[in-house]
């Protein structure tokens, strides 16, 4: 299947750039996916998505990855906790921290309920981005179905959450500590002077030589001593090239 009219489709469209994705992995997805549709052409299946938006939205769905859920790799978010904990509480300092390609809005206010148990009375800064505005929409929502919450213990369930018909509605009080805004890893510019970056299960897909690229941008935006929390297939094997010591699994943290 030629997907080279799609590719170009996607950035026009999209503002996807799929040259800085793996391009056999990606190659394969889409072709899955288009075949799954039914439909028996590239050319035919942009036609359909052209007429539907809905269509459109799926498959921008389906290229950025808009999946995740509460504490992902429960382990870990505990070595995080940790590492909070040791690195940044001493001082009771405000923090200011990344949540980025953060899709439902999960992975941030998982780190605003860690932040309320560990420093109750201080408001920190969490900013949470993410390339797809729909998905940011939903963030901002704040209503989730039970397998998004399994990794809640009963606790902060009864604390941070109301049920509400088959849904699960986050607090107003976390809801209000995460800002979201639109940004493109890729393409767009990296603010400065973050105590805490995640970005986790987004650069697996992308090439090294991107990969390498926001390495050295997160590392930039970090301030010293800052940490990176990575996902739990994304070792960084070069890390000390970007300025990094390895902190504990999947951890980093900027040397100085």
């Amino acid at each position: 299947m030629d997907l080279k009219s799609l590719e170009s489709w996607i950035f026009k469209e999209l503002h996807i750039d799929l040259s800085a994705y793996k391009s056999n992995q990606m190659n394969r997805r889409l072709t899955n996916f288009i075949t799954r549709s039914g439909t028996t052409s590239v050319n035919e299946y942009i036609k359909l998505m052209d007429k539907n938006p809905e269509l459109k939205q799926k498959l921008k769905d389906f290229i950025t990855i808009n999946v995740s859920e509460f504490f992902r790799n429960k382990e870990l978010f505990a070595e995080f906790e940790k590492k909070v904990r040791e690195v940044f509480l001493k001082d009771n300092k405000k923090l200011k921290i990344w949540s980025a390609a953060c899709s439902n809005g999960a992975e941030p206010y998982s780190v605003a309920m860690i932040l309320d148990r560990l420093t109750p009375n201080v408001r920190h800064t969490i900013i949470a981005t993410d390339i797809d505005a729909t998905i940011l929409e939903t963030a901002k929502k704040g209503e989730y179905n039970p397998n998004d919450i399994k990794n809640v213990d009963s606790n902060a369930l009864s604390k941070y959450f109301t049920k509400i018909g088959d849904k699960y509605a986050i607090s107003p009080d976390i809801k209000s500590r995460v800002q979201f805004k639109k940004h493109d890893l890729i393409r767009d510019p990296y603010e400065k002077g973050f105590d805490i970056i995640l970005c986790r299960n987004v650069v697996i897909y992308f090439t090294a030589e991107i990969k390498d690229k926001l390495y050295r941008q997160f590392s930039e935006s970090l301030n010293p001593g800052g940490i990176l929390f990575v996902g739990a297939t994304e070792s960084i094997y070069n890390y000390s090239q970007f300025g990094f010591d390895k902190a504990s699994t999947f951890i980093y943290q900027k040397k100085g």
